[in-house]
């Protein structure tokens, strides 16, 4: 069991502001990925997590108890706190064997060699490595070598695994690879996981939750999903998504009864059910619609389904999709993802559509969400 609550965090590097009172919940048993470009605080989170930096401010609890306290200079130190890291190096020792490089921590604790042995073939198995306990790193790939270090994390069974970018030095294959093994050892163990990464796709395909960071403050904790369908703002808009999501400007009025966007895709109406608390009660705004590439669908003719006409300024077939880009009017530039290889030439006449329900509203001066995707 290990929950952790981090309460009004703040740590300073000189005159460097890097994390600024910052709240975080980490439930039992979550996968919560912390997720942000790089310098925005996510891996300085998880050193003050793991006890390797001291935060100037804050509290940190885990399972109800206070294991910092900055005001009291009270900091539990890494050993006391049940948890592994896994880094970026795999830092593995060269000269021991993949079994002694395993069990090399329950070792320190004098634990029974029959139990040694027990628990570091269990480990290696579950990381499907158990063939390769005699060979030493050298003989091993990348992919092998993050599993043992994976394994050695695990093998002590803590109740908190901290990983920070483990899978940034292995090609595409081998993370994709990987991030299935990571997800499978975290539906099999339950182990509450902390996970560092730049990268998106990781945190929305093996995450239960995402903390996305902006310049050191938390810019929105949610499930992947959540995240994805329905960002607070645009920067969260705008970081998740690959191709990125499409922003189109437009005008909007607001009366009790919902919102009337007038925009280069068409005048489009919301009920007041779906916009947000954020969203104004009356009056007129500056609005930026967000529209995802996979939301938009794309025709050579004119329907009820496909009413924004456009010309081709590109189309990029990749096999499994198809990218286009549209321009619509002078100003809009949209990119289209259509699923399957389909070639459209340059300057093609297209014809765009998509559900209005399913987009997002942003209100263009505060940069909030004001329109829920339905």
């Amino acid at each position: 069991m290990s929950r952790i609550e981090l309460s009004h965090i703040d740590k300073f590097y000189g005159k460097n502001h890097v994390l600024k009172d910052l709240n975080l919940v980490i439930e039992d048993g979550d996968f919560m990925t912390l997720l942000g470009p790089s310098g925005c605080g996510k891996t300085t989170t998880l050193r003050v997590v793991s006890g390797l930096e001291k935060p100037q401010h804050g509290n940190i609890y885990m399972d109800g108890q206070e294991i910092v306290n900055a005001a009291e200079a009270n900091f539990a130190p890494p050993s006391k706190r049940n948890l592994n890291l896994v880094f970026q190096s795999y830092a593995l020792w060269p000269h021991m064997t993949v079994n002694d490089n395993v069990g090399f921590g329950l070792k320190i604790r004098k634990e029974p060699a029959d139990v040694i042995a027990k628990k570091v073939a269990g480990a290696l198995e579950r990381m499907q490595i158990a063939e390769f306990g005699k060979r030493y790193p050298t003989e091993l790939s990348g992919g092998q070598q993050q599993r043992v270090a994976i394994a050695r994390a695990i093998v002590s069974e803590p109740r908190l695994l901290l990983l920070d970018e483990p899978l940034s030095n292995l090609d595409a294959k081998l993370r994709v690879d990987m991030r299935s093994e990571l997800k499978r050892l975290h539906h099999e163990t339950g182990t509450t996981i902390i996970y560092v990464t730049h990268d998106q796709v990781e945190a929305l395909t093996m995450s239960t939750k995402i903390a996305l960071f902006r310049l050191g403050e938390l810019v929105q904790v949610a499930p992947p999903l959540e995240l994805y369908d329905n960002p607070c703002n645009l920067y969260t808009a705008d970081f998740i998504g690959n191709p990125s999501i499409n922003f189109v400007k437009g005008t909007a009025e607001v009366t009790a009864a919902g919102m009337t966007v007038e925009s280069p895709v068409g005048q489009l109406e919301f009920k007041r059910a779906d916009m947000t608390e954020a969203a104004p009660q009356s009056g007129k705004l500056d609005i930026i619609l967000g529209i995802r590439p996979e939301q938009l669908s794309i025709s050579r003719q004119k329907d009820e389904q496909h009413w924004v006409e456009g010309h081709v300024y590109s189309g990029m077939p990749a096999g499994s999709e198809t990218l286009v880009s549209v321009k619509v009017g002078d100003q809009t530039m949209l990119t289209v993802k259509e699923l399957g290889s389909t070639h459209y030439g340059g300057d093609e006449k297209v014809y765009l559509g998509f559900t209005p329900a399913h987009i997002n509203v942003f209100d263009a001066a505060s940069e909030n969400l004001i329109k829920y995707c339905r």
